[in-house]
């Protein structure tokens, strides 16, 4: 007969030991690690999306050019240059997430995201000291990028590890929700810049006010993850090991992990490309490519955000009834053979056409953003998990993800064809589809090397 162990904030508190064990955990406990996690989520993702949301000035005023599609390409390549480091701060804050606990980790990963993002705010402009400008901006990215490979991983692996198995794809969908929320932030603030400032304020010090909310933002995000607690498949490799946890070798973490290594990738792959495609480029793509205008072209990227985040919630909670695999293999689907026609809406170039086929485009996404928070951890044991999903996240999104606002960018400008975004998520999701094919089902069952978890009865 199983025994069961209730979770309790205190990390020395007995917690599940044995394979046999079962996890009871505290419906209250589990909302706040969740509410924590999502808000501190938003704070971090409000950081990053402002600089892709603005990335039209920031050109103008970093990279001074004639040629608006050369300023473009070298705000995104500062952009892209920050996923260049994220491999590198996961393969630190990983296996470390692995070794001193996720809650630490999430708190360093927060703070760095916050200077990183505050100092882009304090940055003179090229006008004002040349090209040091530049490559200060190139630095302060780097930070970012080096913090963000810590991040979505550890905040992944924090709700994964919370949640009771039967619920875990609702609760994880609240993490999106948070990056949801955080983006809808930046580009609302954006947006009212864009509506109420003159072009010339908006490039003298407007373009400001969203890095420097950072610091702020950045302190409160810090006092929610500290009231963390660490989690329970956490806390019972600790007591496995009598003592602090033992070092795992980078080795172990890649080659020991290698084929949920690649599964890992190719879902990533599919899930940040059409995300990065969505949230990130195509503000960029309807003001510069197509000559929409920038306001409203932000409304419509907001609009989209709304949209999806009252979907996500619902969406999460259908992967634990008819699995991940049905879900992310739907999104898939819906890539493969409705991109073409969402761009075509798109290019139309009415407010309606626009609408339809973005919105098209974000419910299609959220068949990721809903599944993947709870399918990637699952992919992996508790004592690597970290330290394996940062390096496969962060590599993947390294290679494929951040960098596609770049290479779309720079295929539209050498082929001239403006379908190039469609074609990029059509091939993303035949990856991810077999990704999809050989993955196992996760839903409802426990997380390799945890003991099952079950929701604490009420009354």
């Amino acid at each position: 007969m199983a025994t069961a162990t209730a979770v309790t904030p205190h990390l020395k508190t007995r917690r599940a030991t044995q394979a046999r064990d079962v996890t009871v955990t505290d419906p209250a406990l589990v909302k706040r690690a969740v509410k924590a996690a999502a808000l501190g989520n938003a704070m971090e993702w409000f950081d990053f999306g402002v600089y892709s949301y603005i990335a039209v000035t920031l050109g103008k005023v970093f990279f001074p050019s004639g040629n608006p599609t050369a300023q473009l390409l070298s705000t995104f390549g500062a952009f892209a240059a920050a996923f260049l480091v994220r491999p590198l701060g996961g393969m630190v804050f990983g296996p470390l997430g692995d070794r001193v606990g996720r809650q630490k980790i999430l708190a360093v990963t927060m703070i760095m995201m916050a200077a990183g993002t505050f100092a882009i705010g304090l940055i003179p402009s090229y006008a004002t000291i040349g090209v040091g400008a530049p490559l200060l901006l190139l630095a302060a990215r780097l930070v970012q990028g080096f913090s963000t490979g810590g991040e979505y991983a550890g905040a992944t692996t924090f709700i994964a590890e919370y949640a009771p198995d039967k619920k875990r794809g609702f609760f994880g969908s609240w993490l999106e929700f948070g990056t949801l929320a955080g983006y809808i932030g930046g580009a609302g603030l954006v947006t009212l810049m864009t509506a109420f400032l003159s072009s010339d304020d908006l490039l003298s010090w407007g373009w400001r006010v969203p890095f420097l909310i950072a610091g702020p933002m950045g302190i409160i995000g810090l006092y929610l993850r500290m009231r963390l607690e660490e989690t329970p498949a956490f806390a019972a490799e600790v007591e496995k090991a009598e003592a602090a946890r033992p070092k795992v070798p980078l080795r172990e973490m890649v080659a020991g992990q290698w084929k949920a290594l690649l599964l890992c990738m190719g879902l990533v792959l599919v899930f940040n490309v059409t995300d990065y495609m969505l949230l990130s480029y195509m503000p960029s793509y309807l003001t510069s490519e197509l000559k929409y205008d920038e306001t409203h072209g932000l409304l419509v990227v907001l609009a989209v955000m709304a949209l999806m985040m009252i979907v996500q919630p619902f969406a999460g909670a259908l992967t634990d009834r008819v699995g991940r695999r049905p879900v992310i293999a739907a999104g898939c689907a819906g890539f493969l053979f409705l991109s073409i026609p969402a761009l075509l809406l798109i290019r139309e170039g009415s407010l309606l056409a626009v609408g339809l086929g973005m919105g098209a485009l974000g419910l299609l996404l959220v068949c990721f953003t809903a599944a993947m928070p709870a399918a990637l951890p699952a992919l992996f044991p508790t004592r690597v998990r970290y330290g394996s999903l940062s390096i496969g996240f962060n590599v993947s999104v390294s290679l494929f993800g951040g960098t596609t606002p770049l290479v779309v960018t720079a295929l539209i400008g050498a082929t001239g064809n403006m379908m190039m975004p469609a074609y990029y998520m059509m091939a993303a999701a035949v990856v991810g589809g077999f990704a999809v094919w050989r993955m196992s089902e996760c839903a409802g069952r426990p997380l390799p090397g945890s003991a099952p978890s079950v929701e604490q009865r009420q009354g």
